[in-house]
């Protein structure tokens, strides 16, 4: 898939404040610091579209990109990480339940990406969010970050290592991808999946 285009659109804080669900919508989610704003950067080959900062749990708010491809117009929505920021237990709550409302009831959404750092051993936190999905009945699939960060036998464990985990709760795994945002490992499949999920629709 070729992409033309990207802007920021808006962002929101709640649900209804979301665009119109007239186009195809993918979501991107992780725990904080797993490198999101970069890989989305990335992906719509635009150095500062989504904003990189050295403080985890920056995003806050569901913040929606309008791209423009050959396949034609969708959403890329830039959802706030989990598992780190320092924030309030009630301000934690709202994050989640903005998270789940938009996650279920938002219906042009065809999938969410939930990116995971190749580097790391199989976090709790990771594996029950993936869960949650599964139980929900959500199409995801998972990212795989940082792959320029670790040796190529090293990322393959960790691959596997995680997947393995997952085959604990489910009967098939998701689509799995490893990317590299400095290296653009993985750039062409993903928008290849993409693309096939808008041709599909």
């Amino acid at each position: 898939m070729l992409i033309t285009n990207a802007t920021f659109l808006k962002s929101s804080t709640l649900l209804e404040q979301c665009p119109a669900t007239d186009r195809p919508e993918f979501a991107f989610i992780g725990r904080s610091n797993v490198g999101k704003s970069s890989l989305i950067n990335m992906l719509v080959n635009k150095k500062n579209l989504a904003k990189t900062s050295g403080t985890p749990g920056k995003t806050r708010l569901i913040n929606h990109f309008d791209v423009t491809s050959n396949k034609g117009q969708w959403y890329l929505v830039d959802l706030p990480g989990y598992g780190y920021a320092k924030i309030s237990r009630s301000e934690r709550e709202k994050w989640e339940i903005m998270i789940d409302q938009f996650l279920i009831d938002r219906e042009n959404l065809l999938c969410t990406f939930v990116l995971i750092d190749v580097r790391l051993e199989p976090q709790k936190i990771d594996l029950e969010f993936c869960l949650k999905l599964g139980q929900d009945g959500m199409p995801f699939a998972i990212v795989f970050t940082k792959a320029d960060k670790e040796k190529p036998g090293a990322v393959e464990r960790n691959v596997n290592t995680f997947c393995n985990k997952l085959l604990e709760h489910f009967a098939e795994l998701p689509n799995v991808f490893v990317t590299s945002a400095t290296e653009r490992t993985g750039r062409d499949r993903l928008l290849g999946f993409i693309g096939d999920n808008i041709a599909r629709k």
